[in-house]
């Protein structure tokens, strides 16, 4: 297929485009800023260039990853969330419904379950994440835009029939955290893979796996993250000694984190449970917290990355 892939110069878009080329499938990226798998550089914020694409390139399918994130909010102003993450969208979904494409999978994000209590952890228990959580009030200008996005989506498909998955995906970024945390960043990310994180390449991988199930499922929201060791029960404990919860499942972390300088959370405030994923899409991280541990056990490098000094595409041009 002739895939339209957005955001291809991005961190997630360039771990797609090889993947769908091996595939088998041509992808046709699309991205503002340059790059080794970017064909077009525009915006998918401009309708006469998104529609001008699907009638040249013939476009087949759409894996639509390109956003403004949340750490754009201290760079772009509110209105650029909106005509990238909304306008854009909409866009796609109306060049889509124009040329008869039937595939369209949509990266959306995690954040936008989040709202400024889950944030704020005032809970006596951790928050149990799923796609059935509710009610969503994003934070953020970032979160709402890819919520709005979410629900254009679902509308095309009602009016259109248009195959739609959604992926809400976990964290994945290389860079450091945009907020001010005692652990270093190899450290925090790895915890992480308890409760919040995957790998891209994992998230790359789901994309794939979307797009090969979107005329099966119709229309579907997934949540991705790697698999959680913990169980709804566990939702109290994670609150007082996350640490030793942990360490429940896993005897030897306490070991092997001390080794390292590292520390076990002592609290995790949400879970984000992926096992709908799973059961449906037919998808399961393979990377989750028992890998890191393997990893540090046999003296391997950590299988995630990590770069303090990354920076999106956009703006390294930028500077």
């Amino acid at each position: 297929m002739r895939v339209l892939l957005t955001g291809s110069s991005g961190w997630l878009g360039r771990h797609i485009a090889p993947l769908l080329e091996a595939a088998g499938h041509e992808a046709i990226g699309l991205d503002p800023a340059p790059g080794a798998h970017t064909d077009i550089v525009g915006s998918v914020a401009d309708r006469v260039l998104v529609m001008q694409i699907f009638a040249d390139r013939g476009v087949e399918a759409v894996i639509h990853s390109g956003a403004l994130h949340k750490p754009d909010i201290v760079r772009y102003p509110t209105q650029a969330f909106v005509d990238v993450n909304v306008t854009g969208t909409l866009n796609l979904l109306e060049a889509s419904v124009a040329h008869n494409v039937q595939r369209f999978v949509f990266t959306s994000t995690t954040s936008l379950m989040i709202s400024a209590a889950v944030r704020a952890g005032a809970s006596e228990r951790a928050v149990w994440l799923d796609e059935n959580f509710a009610p969503l009030e994003p934070r953020n200008i970032y979160g709402i835009t890819k919520l709005a996005a979410e629900q254009i989506c679902r509308l095309y498909h009602h009016n259109h029939a248009l195959r739609c998955i959604i992926l809400r995906t976990g964290r994945f970024f290389p860079e450091e955290d945009d907020t001010d945390l005692p652990l270093s960043g190899e450290n925090n990310k790895a915890n992480e893979f308890l409760n919040r994180r995957l790998t891209v390449e994992d998230a790359a991988a789901a994309h794939l796996a979307a797009l090969d199930r979107a005329p099966t499922l119709g229309f579907d929201l997934f949540l991705l993250a790697a698999p959680s060791p913990f169980a709804p029960a566990d939702v109290v404990p994670l609150k007082v000694n996350a640490a030793t919860v942990v360490a429940r499942y896993f005897p030897d972390a306490p070991t092997l984190y001390a080794a390292r300088g590292w520390q076990l959370p002592g609290v995790i405030d949400r879970v984000y449970d992926a096992r709908r994923a799973e059961r449906v899409l037919g998808f399961r991280c393979r990377t989750d917290f028992a890998a890191v541990l393997a990893a540090m056990r046999d003296g391997a490098p950590l299988p995630f990355a990590h770069d303090a000094t990354y920076q999106s595409p956009l703006v390294a041009g930028d500077k």
